[in-house]
């Protein structure tokens, strides 16, 4: 029997997972960040042999029983990382080809039916990545480096476009908004004035989680706040639309997958999203990506091995879901 591995390494956590060749899951471990952006190379190295002894531990079996693997990483953003990504990986042992790809590029694999087109993540902060069928071309936003590359919207952008709201009305640029009592009591602030000189001194401080009070007050029917829900959809899908032009899938179908919590915060942003997608790409069918992405890693290392993992994908799915759930 064959088994894989599939690490998907994030800004928060680390999830390892390991199938066998039926596409049964039967190892799962869960660890602390796996960015080298958040923990360095070293701290990257020890969180994944953390997860993966403990995942082999659950299955049963020892590294060298693994014949291919798959890895999703934040922060692994440009080919020049490679090789101190694989350096940190090679210490755990592994003897089985591998591949390592962006964790938006991860999401790819793991939510679409076909395991190819593109991702956008909204979470505390924004990616999109694509990929064509043959998996020879990848194509890619910078990276959610917002303030110069134009590239929106996350959690804390969604949180800031808000709070301009608020600032538009404290200068008479915009209309009153609910957005600020909702922010006055958010942060303590007295008043209008002491919001926002406090947010410009550095008194107030906005954060990612400030988006959620952005949709709960566009869930109201603030014009103002529908209108920054409205705007971040536009912008996810700008970036998407480049992506797409990147790679000419223009005239193709194909799945976009919806990564991040943010995605649920409010109809309009996938409505918007979507309309500004499919002015490019008429066929793009948009997919909430539900299965943990690590499950893109098992069948990236089934991949790698030369197994077609996409008959087991719903397998796998079921099984990891049962042990997540013990």
């Amino acid at each position: 029997m064959r088994y894989f591995l599939g690490i998907d390494g994030g800004g928060s956590k680390t999830h390892a997972l390991i199938a066998d060749e039926t596409g049964t899951a039967v190892g799962f471990a869960v660890g602390g960040p796996g960015s080298q952006e958040v923990v360095g190379y070293d701290g990257l190295q020890e969180v994944f042999r953390q997860v993966t002894t403990d995942a082999l531990q659950m299955a049963g079996i020892n590294v060298n029983q693994i014949a291919g693997a798959g890895f999703g990483l934040a922060g692994y953003d440009w080919p020049s990382q490679r090789p101190a990504h694989l350096e940190a990986i090679a210490s755990l042992g592994l003897q089985a080809p591998l591949e390592v790809v962006n964790d938006a590029t991860l999401g790819i694999v793991a939510g679409a039916l076909e395991g190819w087109g593109i991702s956008v993540v909204s979470g505390t902060g924004c990616n999109c990545r694509g990929w064509t069928r043959d998996r020879r071309r990848e194509g890619r936003a910078v990276g959610g480096m917002s303030h110069w590359s134009d590239e929106y919207a996350g959690g804390w952008d969604i949180a800031a476009r808000g709070m301009r709201a608020v600032s538009f009305e404290w200068t008479r640029r915009g209309p009153a908004t609910a957005l600020t009592p909702a922010l006055l009591e958010r942060t303590g602030a007295r008043d209008l004035d002491d919001l926002v000189e406090g947010a410009y001194v550095g008194k107030y401080d906005l954060h990612s989680a400030d988006a959620r009070l952005v949709f709960d007050v566009a869930h109201q029917g603030d014009p103002a706040a529908l209108e920054v829900v409205r705007w971040a959809g536009q912008a996810l899908g700008d970036m998407a639309c480049g992506v797409i032009r990147q790679l000419e899938l223009e005239t193709l179908a194909f799945d976009v997958v919806l990564i991040g919590s943010l995605h649920d915060g409010h109809p309009l942003m996938r409505q918007a999203l979507e309309e500004t997608i499919q002015r490019v790409a008429p066929q793009a069918r948009l997919v909430r990506l539900s299965v943990p992405p690590v499950v893109g890693g098992v069948l990236l290392g089934m991949e790698m091995a030369g197994l077609d993992g996409y008959p087991l994908r719903e397998t796998l799915v079921t099984t990891t879901e049962q042990i997540l759930e013990h």
